[in-house]
């Protein structure tokens, strides 16, 4: 080996792209595990915990000012044992030390740097260090434990018994065995979620805009529920300005994580599988009731990109694209004026006109990040051109911007699979099938959820990551919550009841091994797991929705589907312990408000039997139900109670509305089922007007 050339550290045998990024620094990594906690205890040395991403901007900054950096190095070695973090592989090692930063008063954020004690139990922490300061902090820290090494375990004591402590009981929430969901309450609640709008620009709040689709998937079934114009009013401007903003890719579609302005204009340019997976649910499901084409323009561009660029050739979702090429963020998406007219000719006046691109730029360095302000319809109206003639000019600007692309360095690819995030797109995909009816969308689901069933799950467990062959970390609640919520997805898309039977068998594992026995609540972590200094509960939204609110909406499904009463009694229970939270600060449980509606009319059991199921199941699937569940058959044997005595009856197909167990005469037609459910009060779609 050249005297000059990087040696690897430990890292270099990991799967985690992230992990893999700093293999060659001449920091002594360690990644999380026995070894490095072993080693801490027995030279009795303090710990650096180093928390990232692989698609992180600042990851990448302190990585090439400081752990790259060989005297930062040797401080680090020589007073510390040093492990390496991937967030998305291990979230729950991220949530625990997270929470413990929070606690200490301090902003959180990635790169997460938290200084244990040789028992693993934080003292201190920060996110991003200049180097200088880096080197500052770790000299400060050392020297501060050495000698006032009593007190700084006694502040480590306390942050853990902060982390062991129950999430709930801060908030000092009441729990009533009672069912006191009411209209009343709901209207509360709304009031409440409406306090955040942005009525200008869409969203809540300010800058940062992240999209958070549970609470666009809320204000839809608010509306539904209610007729209120001002949710659905809300619900529209917050997706069209996402779809005609920056955070969208307006050439190759897909979103970027977030918006770093109010305006949905400038993106920090990452593209995170788990976004577009949940947002391509939520475009799929407005569209259903609004029938609006921006939305299904959306829904079929990003699941383009998804197959595109994120699709391993096994049939599984790689995680991100990173936000920089070539040390630059977002250069890879964006483009002078200079470059698009030497790209388009004497079409560029107009494609500047289109994408509001300027001479000057509208972001760093003459650049310009592409975004609309009008629809198709406006821009031809206003330069008097036909609708199809701009429609055709566009779709021809995006390939050859997608071709220009081409011959640019690629931004980085996270090419674990996760298995959580993977569901995400699963049910995307379920959705966007019902929504349009596209084959292409349902072969996608099928062979995503058969690659996740033969190669994320060993006996009744599964696993988080994917790699080569390779599957070495135990699920979490958000995975198994988000795969049983997916499966059930797919048995609703192809009526093959295996899914569902898979569903029920994850379901019954997660019972036995994430339960709290004093509690309805499941934890994150499976009991089998290792054991970290604390056990924690996630009932907050992020982006990805809190892991006990999917949980409870599946209990709730699948006591439906199987007649399972402690299923839906437990789900119930699960909500009425969060319930004043749920109607103070929805905006923050967002998923957990949308389970409140369905708790206020009853749900529709929907049973299709005979020879013609499938094709009435595609044509009861284009309408927008959350509240119902479709189970559906033409052979004459089932496992699902609602089609036992069902199949085989008459030469007919038939479709059963039933409520509590309790079934109308049976009908022929979607119009007549349809016709049923709302006569019954339960909510249905597509009797509201376009927004087309």
């Amino acid at each position: 080996m050249p005297e000059n050339a990087k040696k690897p550290n430990r890292l270099s045998h990991e799967s985690s792209p992230y992990l893999l990024q700093h293999a060659y620094n001449p920091v002594d990594w360690y990644p999380w595990g026995r070894e490095a906690l072993e080693k801490a205890k027995t030279e009795d040395k303090l710990i650096i915990v180093s928390i990232g991403y692989a698609a992180c901007h600042w990851c990448h900054v302190m990585e090439h000012e400081s752990f790259e950096n060989e005297q930062v190095a040797k401080v680090m070695n020589e007073r510390y044992v040093c492990i390496k973090v991937d967030r998305e592989e291990r979230p729950d090692v991220d949530q625990i030390y997270m929470d413990a930063l929070q606690a200490m008063g301090l902003q959180g954020g990635w790169p997460l740097n938290v200084f244990l004690n040789p028992e693993a139990k934080p003292f201190y922490g920060g996110t991003y260090f200049p180097p200088q300061q880096w080197v500052q902090v770790l000299e400060n820290v050392a020297n501060a434990y050495f000698k006032e090494r009593e007190k700084l375990d006694a502040s480590a004591e306390q942050f853990v018994e902060h982390l062991n402590a129950n999430e709930l009981e801060k908030y000092g929430l009441k729990f009533t065995e009672e069912d006191s969901f009411s209209e009343t309450e709901l209207e509360q609640l709304y009031r409440n979620f409406s306090k955040r709008y942005d009525k200008k620009r869409g969203g809540m709040g300010q800058a940062p805009k992240f999209p958070m689709p549970v609470n666009y998937q809320f204000l839809l079934r608010y509306y539904q529920h209610s007729k209120n114009e001002k949710a659905l009013e809300q619900l529209h401007l917050t997706l069209r300005e996402m779809a005609y903003g920056g955070i969208y890719d307006q050439a190759g579609g897909g979103f970027a994580r977030y918006s770093t302005d109010e305006n949905w204009l400038v993106p920090h340019f990452e593209k995170m599988l788990y976004d577009n997976g949940h947002l391509v649910s939520l475009y799929s499901e407005a569209f259903m009731v609004t029938k609006e084409p921006l939305y299904k323009q959306v829904v079929y561009e990003t699941i383009n990109f998804v197959e595109r660029e994120l699709m391993g050739h096994e049939g599984g979702f790689f995680s991100s694209l990173d936000a920089d090429s070539e040390g630059v963020e977002g250069k890879f998406y964006v483009f002078t004026k200079e470059e698009l007219v030497q790209l388009l000719g004497d079409e560029e006046p107009l494609f500047s006109k289109y994408y509001n691109v300027t001479a000057a730029g509208n972001w760093e360095h003459g650049q310009n990040i592409l975004h609309r302000k009008t629809s198709d319809e406006a821009f031809a109206q206003e330069n008097e051109l036909e609708l199809a003639v701009v429609q055709e000019l566009v779709q021809d600007w995006k390939r050859k911007i997608l071709q220009a692309r081409l011959e640019r360095v690629r931004p980085g690819l996270d090419d674990k699979i996760l298995l959580g995030w993977n569901a995400l797109m699963l049910r995307g995909l379920t959705d966007a099938y019902k929504a349009f009816g596209e084959q292409e969308f349902r072969d996608l689901a099928i062979v995503n959820a058969e690659f996740l069933l033969q190669n994320m799950k060993l006996g009744p467990q599964l696993y988080r990551n994917y790699k080569r062959g390779n599957a070495s970390i135990p699920a979490f609640l958000e995975d198994y919550a988000l795969l049983i919520k997916a499966l059930i997805g797919v048995y609703e898309i192809s009526f093959e009841e295996k899914y569902l039977l898979e569903a029920r068998a994850l379901t019954d594992y997660v019972l036995q091994h994430f339960s709290d026995e004093k509690d309805y609540h499941f934890y994150y972590t499976d009991q089998s797991a290792e054991k970290l200094i604390a056990r924690k509960k996630e009932f907050f939204d992020n982006v990805i929705p809190a892991s006990n609110s999917v949980m409870a909406q599946n209990l709730w499904q699948l006591g439906l589907f199987f007649y399972e009463r402690p299923y839906t009694e437990r789900a119930v229970n699960m909500l009425k312990k969060v319930q004043e939270l749920v109607v103070k600060e929805p905006s923050y449980v967002a998923n957990w408000a949308s389970f409140y509606l369905q708790q206020l009319k009853p749900a529709a059991e929907i049973a299709i039997a005979g020879a013609a199921a499938e094709k009435l199941r595609e044509e009861i699937s284009t309408y927008f139900l959350p509240n119902a569940i479709l189970v559906g058959s033409d052979k004459t044997e089932s496992a699902l109670p609602l089609l036992e005595g069902r199949l085989g009856m008459t030469d007919e197909t038939l479709i059963f509305v039933c409520f509590n167990k309790t079934c109308q005469m049976p009908v022929k037609t979607v119009e007549e089922a349809l016709a049923q459910i709302n006569s019954s009060g339960s909510n249905a779609a597509n009797a509201f007007p376009s927004l087309a």
